[in-house]
């Protein structure tokens, strides 16, 4: 059976009409309660049946499994962002503040439209098809809510996708090992002692000792990196003072470490700890370091990269090997727990990921569903025939 060829103008037009209702009631992380009644009616109406786990937001929801086989997982994620959209559609956001400004409206749509695919064949699976609606993406907290909850028990792989607005439609990005970045956040604390503006040697400045310690930070990436490894350090906010002539006593500084092999991640925070604290001290002041750990890189199995770009290509998809991205997804968690594989799917966009002018081309909606149904398919086959894998 040709999964594109089920992927016609019927379900186009109905994957269309679910991703534009998204598209105009977003909901941003841990407030997707009316995106989680929209996700569940839509699939009562297949009748698909709704897994019970305890999620506050999101769905679990599967297909197949009337004779014992592996499990296969496919994840969407359904938060949106504190973005003002200026997109200017006629299903642009009706809440004001609040956009679907990442995407994650198409990969619910996308995804729903694979469980629509899967379920007309039902019976043929050779295993279980489970469906992760995830909540709380943005966070960075959903995959592990998810991963508590027990909905990956038994989970043999699993597969998710991120819109790619600089790919083509038609084309998806496949590839073995790091796709996406770990995204550690920072809060650096300076701390000094005030004075009169007109009497500097009076204090300890911790202006000057932040600059400081920004400045020799810079250098983590150029003199502590790999030429051949990735990493990224920037001070995105510092914080500091109340008036034009007093000297404060305290400065904050914070920002992002982004890197994609776990023993550089370890490596340049360890040099960040010690730049801080020795800069400071060095000017006198006390600098500390609070990490906010984000989700660590996402990298794909070989094996499954291997498999997604066998079926990709069956379909009649460009696969393209993409250059990683540095931003994080909290995808990065499942794959610490099972074998699996993310993608990026090209959707032609006039805009990058949370700009408030972002939209995807509606046009690869079909594309993602019968990929992911041809997957599922695929990978169901392998794991029965190779249940060590």
């Amino acid at each position: 059976m040709n999964i594109l060829a089920l992927a016609a103008e019927p379900i186009f037009e109905r994957l269309v009409a679910i991703r534009r209702q998204l598209h105009a009631n977003p909901e941003l992380s841990h407030e997707e309660f009316e995106t989680t009644e929209a996700i569940r009616g839509w699939l009562r109406e297949a009748d698909i049946r709704l897994a019970d786990y305890p999620l506050k937001t999101g769905v679990i929801a599967e297909v197949g499994g009337k004779s014992r086989g592996p499990i296969v997982a496919i994840r969407a994620d359904i938060d949106a962002l504190p973005v003002q959209e200026e997109t200017g559609l006629p299903f642009a956001s009706r809440v004001p503040g609040k956009m679907h400004a990442c995407g994650h409206d198409f990969h619910t749509a996308a995804v729903l439209g694979a469980a629509l695919l899967l379920k007309e064949r039902e019976s043929e699976l050779q295993g279980t098809v489970r469906f992760l609606f995830q909540p709380a993406e943005e966070k960075a907290k959903g995959a592990s809510q998810v991963i508590a909850s027990g909905a990956l028990e038994g989970v043999g792989a699993i597969f998710g996708l991120h819109n790619k607005p600089d790919l083509p439609v038609g084309a998806i990005g496949i590839k073995a090992g790091p796709l996406m970045a770990a995204a550690d956040g920072f809060i650096v604390e300076v701390s000094g002692r005030g004075t009169h503006a007109a009497v500097p040697e009076a204090g300890i400045d911790p202006i000057v000792a932040s600059a400081h310690i920004i400045t020799a930070l810079q250098s983590i990436v150029s003199r502590n990196v790999g030429a051949l490894d990735g990493a990224v350090v920037s001070v995105t906010r510092l914080n500091s003072g109340t008036a034009w002539n007093i000297i404060a006593d305290q400065a904050v500084f914070d920002g992002t470490l982004r890197t994609f092999d776990e023993k550089v991640r370890t490596k340049v925070r360890e040099r960040f700890e010690q730049i801080v604290t020795g800069v400071g001290a060095a000017l006198g002041a006390e600098a500390t370091v609070r990490w906010l750990d984000g989700p660590p890189a996402v990298v794909n199995d070989p094996v499954w990269a291997e498999q997604a770009a066998r079926t990709a290509k069956a379909l009649g998809l460009q696969v393209v090997e993409p250059t990683p991205s540095p931003a994080g997804e909290d995808f990065s968690f499942y794959l610490r727990q099972v074998p699996g594989s993310f993608f990026f799917l090209g959707t032609s966009g006039p805009q990058e990921w949370h700009h408030p002018a972002f939209d995807v081309d509606e046009r690869a909606l079909p594309i993602g569903a019968s990929f992911f149904a041809a997957l599922a398919v695929d990978a169901l086959v392998r794991l029965s025939d190779s249940p060590s894998e």
